[in-house]
């Protein structure tokens, strides 16, 4: 029998080619670890169904030009979807959710970014496009088709039914699937790309109405639970260490820990942040992780202001800028502290300028108080030697006590610095960015030594305690391959990549004489009691899921916010449980029953504490407490 184009409707051509285009992105564009052959046939179900799904709303048009335009220009869109996704995903291993569309005012200052992320061979995404549009002009997909109402039913049933099998598959694979929102990767690969989109839509809209129907009853479980499983009765060994100091506390962009006491060709990549962690005025915490998700800097100023933890579903500082907050700077002013931030970039990025009047942060200096040129700016803004040496001046004139933030610009993707600044040589691998990483962390190392010179000689030195903390990560797991031979290994596993997310932290004490290495695990959400506490404030009164970094009564284990978590013995990642000094799996051939019901019991607790965090943020629970000291 001879094949006849005409007897094909035009939506299953269309189908069929951008289903075809969905899978080849899935499986080459997105890193996403496929574990087995299930996941392997949702993925290529879902990427044709749901194309089919999409394209087959076009026989409710009666008339054939506007059935023609709807597969047209849904093709396009639906496109255009899948390369943001993609180029979102190559910087942040992360898929777009519905509240970042209201961050555009991002960017503008994106620039090389951007660029950096766009590859040559981005082309062919648009190819399936390319070829409906020009057959639909050649009249090859415009030919009439007759879409009875009994066969529109008969059509829409196969298509509800595919629908239903593909999510049948992915409950099979992974139950209550639904219910883990905050991890776009499984909700992707089971659900689809597009599925996952109307998902994503449907929970921003749901979550839109918890502020409206909270009322502060919700706080009763909250509160019940910090003071049972958070809060610590001891007093930490450095409670109120910080009396008469300021508090200046530097946002170090992207450096992540595996940086630390680490040589290329010989040379240190770090040598002033490597003596600092010898220094006996410093305390350097060595399994310290970053725990941000889709906000990055501004979901780290977040954490560290309010010890909650950011949206699994874009920034707090754009889509809860009006909420109550009880920060770190708010309470700090009953020590009468003074707060600034300086950061030489745009005031609304990240909304800075509206959060930071929510978060009760007295003055911002912003790029307008600097004098940025093309000479002592590239990529972000302005370096971070001037910006430091430019900052002096107004750190001077702050009324003290003072907490007085930096966030450095320098070393931010895609780490781009001039020749005459750079004091080493890129890595050799396969990754430019990675490679580029090396000189631009080098140069922030310096320009933090510039600091420590320059505070030094404005006399400000011996009266402040100086905090030096990774705000997220700079490389990501796409650059997996150069990670592999930086670590030199010969895989990199769930595990490794888990350790990868540790970040520096130092507090610095001119004259204390106590520092030390400490290998506890902790994390961002722990700075906020800790910085209160060394101010000498008592925090029985606060809400906050950290702990006292200094406190040995802790919690067990280190949440992030899609559900995985690190604790003393364990990291739990991808569903697994690893031995947390060895790496080992821990499944049932080596886990004890008490070491599988206590990982699993952490799990359960880490799920529970993301919720209360997000029912008093999505409720603006604060709004209902009156804190008193």
């Amino acid at each position: 029998m001879r094949f006849n184009r005409k007897n094909i409707p035009p939506f299953i051509i269309v189908s069929l080619l951008f289903g075809l285009k969905t899978y080849i992105v899935y499986r080459i564009g997105f890193d996403m670890n496929i574990d087995n052959l299930l996941q392997e046939i949702i993925l290529f179900i879902n990427s044709f169904v749901t194309s089919f799904v999409i394209f087959l709303f076009s026989i409710l048009f009666k008339e054939q030009n506007k059935r023609i335009n709807y597969l047209k220009y849904v093709s396009l869109i639906g496109t255009l979807l899948i390369y943001f996704n993609l180029v979102f995903y190559r910087s942040f291993t992360d898929f777009l959710t519905f509240p970042q569309l209201f961050q555009v005012s991002n960017m503008g200052d994106l620039g090389t970014s951007i660029l950096s992320l766009i590859h040559i061979f981005d082309i062919f995404i648009f190819v399936d496009v390319i070829i409906v549009w020009f057959l639909c002009n050649r009249s090859f997909l415009t030919q009439k088709f007759h879409f009875p109402k009994r066969r529109k039913v008969f059509i829409f049933t196969v298509a509800l039914f595919l629908l239903s099998f593909n999510f049948l598959l992915a409950e099979i694979e992974r139950p209550q699937l639904l219910k883990r929102g905050f991890d776009r990767e499984y909700l992707v690969k089971n659900i689809g790309l597009f599925n996952y989109h109307i998902y994503d839509l449907v929970l921003q809209s749901k979550l839109k109405t918890k502020k409206v129907l909270a009322d502060g009853n919700e706080l009763n479980e909250i509160i019940s639970y910090i003071e049972e499983d958070v809060r610590s009765k001891e007093k930490s060994e450095l409670y109120n260490v910080a009396e008469d100091r300021n508090i200046i506390f530097i946002s170090a962009e992207s450096i992540q820990s595996f940086v630390i006491d680490r040589e290329i060709d010989g040379e240190e990549i770090t040598p002033f942040l490597n003596e600092l962690t010898k220094d006996e005025d410093t305390y350097y915490f060595e399994n310290f992780y970053h725990q941000t998700e889709q906000g990055k800097t501004s979901d780290s100023e977040f954490i560290t202001e309010n010890s909650l933890y950011p949206s699994s579903r874009g920034a707090i500082f754009f889509t809860h800028s009006d909420n109550t907050f009880h920060s770190l700077s708010e309470i700090l002013k009953e020590k009468n502290y003074h707060s600034a931030v300086f950061h030489p970039n745009d005031g609304t990025f990240w909304n800075r300028n509206q959060m930071y009047d929510t978060l009760k942060i007295d003055e911002f200096y912003d790029k307008e108080f600097y004098d940025v040129n093309e000479e002592n700016s590239i990529g972000w803004g302005l370096k971070d030697k001037p910006f430091f040496e430019q900052s002096i001046q107004y750190l001077k004139n702050l009324p003290e006590p003072y907490y007085a933030k930096f966030i450095t610009l320098t070393n931010h993707f895609p780490f781009d610095l001039e020749e005459e600044d750079r004091t080493i040589e890129p890595y050799d691998s396969n990754s430019q960015i990675f490679n580029n990483y090396i000189p631009t962390v080098r140069y922030m190392d310096e320009a933090i030594e510039l600091f420590f010179d320059e505070l030094k000689k404005s006399g400000l030195y011996e009266d402040s305690i100086i905090m030096i903390m990774g705000d997220h990560d700079g490389i990501s797991a796409e650059h997996d391959k150069a990670i592999m031979q930086f670590l030199d290994l010969d895989e990199l596993t769930a595990y490794d990549l888990m350790q990868w997310q540790r970040v520096p932290l130092f507090i610095h004490i001119p004259g204390h004489g106590e520092g030390k290495i400490m290998s506890k695990i902790s994390g961002q959400i722990d700075l906020k009691p800790t910085m209160l506490h060394m101010a000498g404030i008592d925090t029985e009164h606060d809400i906050y899921f950290g702990n006292d970094l200094f406190h040995n009564d802790r919690k067990e284990f280190i949440a992030f916010r899609n559900g995985d978590f690190v604790s003393e013995k364990y990291v739990y990642t991808n569903d697994t449980c690893y031995d947390r000094l060895s790496g080992n799996v821990l499944d049932e051939e080596n886990m004890t029953i008490a070491n599988e019901s206590l990982c699993k019991e952490l799990s359960e607790q880490v799920e529970k504490e993301l919720f209360l965090s997000d029912e008093i943020i999505h409720g603006d629970l604060f709004r209902y407490v009156q804190f008193y000291k």
